[in-house]
């Protein structure tokens, strides 16, 4: 039986004998009676295992070391009101592997930069144990929100020409020898030696080749890995990382807005239901005040302002701010914890921000200053969610590109889209793991990506 079974349907096996296998997380032992913590990675509370010298092997059990794997025989039993409303009292205890002396991670509270030294054994911890079922019911609850709308799930490429505007810097993928790369006469390298015959990337964002299946299948979205070869070294920035990338098509930004809000909801009602546990944990011990926040988010109606509007409630304080703000410059993460917590008290939609700051595929507004995007903010964090309006209008569209540099050859396929039976359609992007980070209180994004990929790291 699962340790999950245990707890949630004790009452239906109550003095039965059943089996369980785990590894012990902590034990107690004294002359007469020992107690071994087993968790068997199915449940975050580990499971009270009692022993008695009646073992056959009492001796031998009382000296298995923390971490060992075993499997255990005994009578379940179940006393609600105590400090372990239920545990195992064991017949039988078989030591499956012993954990060696030198294991890395001892039973005392380690720093996470210690821990992030073995990523293959840190999910051993209470505090990964339960991140990384959370960032599993995450992913569960986005892909249950957009198979429960009608939504099909596509899969952009991984390996791309494009470079999605330029997102962000891309890893080159290529066949070639460097150590004896070819070149042409004119001495550049000549990609015809190479795989695809020309220069090729890992994706920084699959919404691009999205779009043209929102004009196909209508409401589609993509949930996948992107990767961005920034030299940034900061807590929020990883070199691969997954993407959440919906688009609907005969959708504006209010649609696309009423959907981004849809879907953080049901993911916070998901993850508040099915792991009470691990949220009480986070809330304990991670970021005390993070229930809460996550309450006033999933019962909010996020508030809606324009870009301008910010500016003018941001200018008048601008004396508090590292970085001051005026109309055109870009928002801070300063800037937008003020708007959230302490001027709505509550999550927030910024829209219409200047078309120089923003991308060349976002809706051109009427005023021909502000596209009609917005950002998600919320507590705490700052900016979740960014998304717009795409830009239906072919020839508005090859203006924009005009007017960022970007060569209308590269992009002949995306605004062909245009031309051949587009509509108004909208979008947004969700980084999965700054969302895992919003949920659990984690601060750094290495601690909420299994097996982190940073600059000058690839442990």
């Amino acid at each position: 039986m699962e340790v999950k079974q245990c707890y949630r349907e004790a009452s239906a096996h109550e003095g039965e004998c059943i089996h369980i296998d785990g590894w012990i997380r902590q034990s107690r032992i004294s002359k007469n009676v020992g107690f071994l913590m087993v968790n068997d990675g199915t449940f975050f509370k580990p499971l009270q295992v009692v022993i008695t010298p009646s073992l056959e092997n009492y001796e031998q059990v009382t000296h298995i070391p923390n971490g060992s794997s075993i499997a255990v025989d005994g009578i379940l039993k179940v006393t609600p009101n105590s400090p372990q409303p239920v545990e195992l009292e064991a017949k039988k205890v078989e030591l499956l592997g012993s954990n060696s002396e030198d294991y890395p991670i001892q039973n005392k509270r380690q720093s996470m930069e210690f821990l992030r030294q073995f990523p293959y054994l840190r999910s051993r911890t209470n505090t990964f144990q339960a991140v990384f079922r959370t960032r599993s019911e995450i992913a569960y609850a986005i892909h249950e929100f957009f198979h429960s709308h009608g939504f099909t799930y596509v899969h952009t490429p991984i390996i791309t020409a494009s470079d999605a505007e330029g997102a962000g810097e891309m890893f080159q993928v290529t066949t070639l020898d460097l150590n004896d790369v070819p070149r042409t006469e004119e001495g550049k390298v000549n990609y015809k030696e190479d795989f695809f015959a020309t220069p090729a990337h890992l994706t920084v964002s699959g919404q691009l080749e999205l779009e043209s299946f929102a004009m196909s299948h209508r409401n589609v979205y993509t949930f996948g890995p992107a990767f961005r070869a920034e030299h940034s070294n900061t807590t929020r920035h990883a070199a691969e990382f997954w993407m959440i990338e919906p688009e609907i098509a005969f959708a504006d930004l209010t649609d696309m807005m009423d959907l981004a809000e849809a879907m953080m909801k049901h993911i916070l009602n998901a993850v508040m239901e099915r792991l009470p546990e691990e949220m009480e944990f986070f809330n304990r011990f991670i970021d005390k005040g993070l229930k809460e926040r996550l309450d006033l988010v999933r019962k909010a109606n996020f508030a809606r302002m324009t870009y301008t509007e910010a500016i003018e409630i941001l200018s008048k304080v601008n004396d508090r701010f590292e970085f001051p703000v005026q109309w055109g410059c870009d928002l801070q993460s300063e800037h937008e914890r003020y708007l959230t917590e302490e001027i709505v008290k509550g999550p927030l939609f910024v829209t219409d921000y200047p078309k120089e700051i923003k991308s060349f595929y976002m809706r051109l507004n009427d005023d021909g200053k502000t596209v009609a995007c917005a950002d998600m903010l919320v507590p705490g964090i700052g900016e979740l969610i960014g998304g717009s309006q795409r830009e239906e209008r072919e020839d508005v569209l090859l203006q924009q590109m005009k007017d960022k540099g970007i060569a209308e050859k590269d992009y002949q396929w995306y605004t062909d889209l245009r031309r051949f039976g587009g509509c108004v359609h909208s979008g947004y992007g969700l980084g999965f793991e700054r969302c895992v980070m919003y949920v659990t209180g984690m601060e750094n994004i290495r601690d909420v990506v299994p097996y982190p990929r940073t600059v000058k790291s690839l442990r």
